[in-house]
């Protein structure tokens, strides 16, 4: 028997997904033109106020964490596209785990782009409700929570929320995480359990070519999403740069897994334009050059080129869509300033749903340490060091 080899590799452009080429010009696809023959001038202008304001906050924390007002920020500059598009594709009862840099996804979800910097500024673990919004709360730990995700579906199956006809009630469960995770074995371990189990589950890798500093191409021979069909899941390339596609991808993942089909394997092929977080600097590890040529296939002006073209971006809407993004600006750098320091000590809360013995002995024992500083210093004993 022959063995066969792919002659691609990781960052090959071939088979991806597009409805949108980056000079804005709108192309066919067989199987996806259906899924967004729906989306009409109002609907693109929607996704495209979506990109936009998500960027500036992006613009704006990452100048808040410069000035010294959050400790870290891991920026989403050039995803916006693969984000908005997969984000916009969900049913209110669909379910999302995503990593550290979904913030698109959870402007979709109906999160305050403010509450998300709570976690970066250090006033909590995530201030928002992973329930009411359907958006659990960001995964630091690289990979682990493709596990919660596949969980989490397997839950949704044995509650009889698949496969009932009711639109309403079917339920798909959504997992984010970037190229450099899916070396990870949580990764592998979650494909292997949603697919023996058939879970509602769409993995969605936003590959942005770096896992910090290491290339896709240290990281795999092949597409990443020719990992999928090893496990027995659907997998399918989308340019990440084109909004179109990444909803119409993501639209039919998601029908299959809340109609009982089972999960699916998006690789969203995209580039990250800014630093992974704000402690990293890109230019040590990849070109200018690079850079450059991926600033000419930037997603929003992908979609704005196309709308102008078409006629359909008045310059009222333009105006009044800046004038929306001042005041995001605004709002953002008026409340993550505002919002004071959290005590050393709350650090020890929201470890376990429920009380728990070590960790309240070890809150007593850190405040008895910390209140040890004042009362040396009123005793004229010297600082600590």
């Amino acid at each position: 028997m022959g063995i066969t080899g792919h002659s691609t590799g990781p960052l090959t452009d071939d088979g991806l997904v597009q409805l949108l080429t980056p000079a804005g010009e709108r192309t066919s696809h067989p199987d996806y033109d259906a899924r967004v023959a729906h989306l009409d001038a109002d609907a693109l202008r929607g996704l495209y106020r979506d990109m936009v304001l998500v960027r500036r906050f992006d613009t704006e924390a990452t100048a808040l964490q410069r000035q010294g007002e959050l400790a870290l920020f891991a920026q989403g500059l050039g995803q916006e596209a693969a984000q908005i598009g997969s984000g916009r594709a969900l049913a209110a009862q669909d379910h999302v785990f995503p990593s550290y840099r979904e913030h698109g996804v959870a402007h979709t979800r109906g999160v305050d782009l403010t509450d998300v910097l709570r976690l970066f500024r250090g006033v909590d673990h995530g201030g928002w409700d992973p329930v009411g919004h359907g958006f659990h709360l960001y995964t630091l730990v690289i990979g682990s929570h493709t596990l919660h995700a596949t969980g989490y579906a397997m839950g949704v199956q044995r509650d009889g929320a698949v496969g009932t006809g009711d639109p309403d009630r079917d339920t798909a469960v959504v997992v984010y995480f970037g190229d450099g995770a899916t070396s990870q074995g949580d990764v592998s371990e979650a494909l292997v359990f949603a697919a023996v189990n058939n879970s509602p589950v769409v993995f969605f890798c936003q590959n942005n070519q770096w896992a910090i500093s290491e290339p896709t191409t240290k990281q795999a021979r092949v597409p990443l999403a020719d990992r999928g069909p090893g496990f027995g899941v659907p997998s399918v390339r989308v340019d990440g740069n084109d909004v179109l596609a990444t909803y119409a991808v993501t639209a039919e993942a998601l029908e299959r897994a809340r109609s009982g089909g089972g999960p699916t394997f998006i690789e969203a092929y995209t580039y990250r334009m800014g630093a992974h977080t704000t402690s990293d600097d890109p230019s040590r590890y990849r070109s200018s050059a690079e850079e450059e040529s991926w600033r000419l296939r930037d997603p929003i002006d992908r979609l704005r080129t196309h709308l102008e073209e078409r006629g359909e971006l008045p310059t009222a809407f333009v105006e009044e869509l800046a004038a929306e993004a001042d005041a995001l600006g605004e709002r953002i750098r008026t409340t993550v300033r505002g919002m004071g320091h959290p005590s050393p000590a709350s650090m020890f809360e929201h470890v376990y749903a429920t009380p728990h013995s070590v960790v309240e002995g070890e809150r007593v024992w850190f405040e008895q340490y910390e209140a040890s500083f004042a009362d040396g210093a009123r005793a004229g004993e010297g600082s600590h060091r």
